[in-house]
């Protein structure tokens, strides 16, 4: 179940209401996309999030998790999650996100899960980027 919608309520495919809704919840710590042979002897708690690619998996981790087994990274991220009822095949959002953060000159990483978009921005533009997403909603919100 959607925690953000009240059960039977269906989600949002309306791009200026869901722009018009947008929160952003900050996760706490810092995080690393690593890819290296030997990912699959960790412990799979360890991974925030996977993606399996032809070139084997990566993992999203806790950066100091990556530090204590070694792990080589070059992106440093803060982990912004949209809280929104947005449905799966809403159009638009990710583009609105993307461009408003892009106008900034803030980099994002995009992870789609059942509930929430999560945002991996670069770690020493977390406010920034949360300045740009909340600015993204006001602009949204009808006078």
């Amino acid at each position: 179940m959607n925690p953000v919608a009240a059960p039977g309520a269906r989600a949002e495919t309306d791009l200026a209401k869901m722009l018009a809704t947008l929160q952003v919840d900050l996760r706490e710590g810092e995080y690393v996309f690593v890819s290296a042979p030997g990912l699959d002897a960790l412990p799979r708690e360890l991974a925030q999030a996977t993606i399996v690619e032809a070139e084997g998996p990566t993992w999203v981790l806790r950066r100091e998790h990556a530090d204590a087994h070694g792990l080589a990274y070059d992106f440093v991220a803060a982990w912004l999650s949209l809280r929104v009822r947005s449905a799966l095949q809403a159009v638009g959002l990710t583009a609105a996100v993307a461009q408003a953060l892009a106008a900034r000159g803030i980099a994002c990483n995009v992870l789609a899960g059942y509930h929430h978009d999560h945002l991996l921005v670069p770690a020493a533009r977390r406010e920034d980027a949360i300045a740009a997403l909340l600015a993204l909603r006001d602009e949204s919100v009808p006078a």
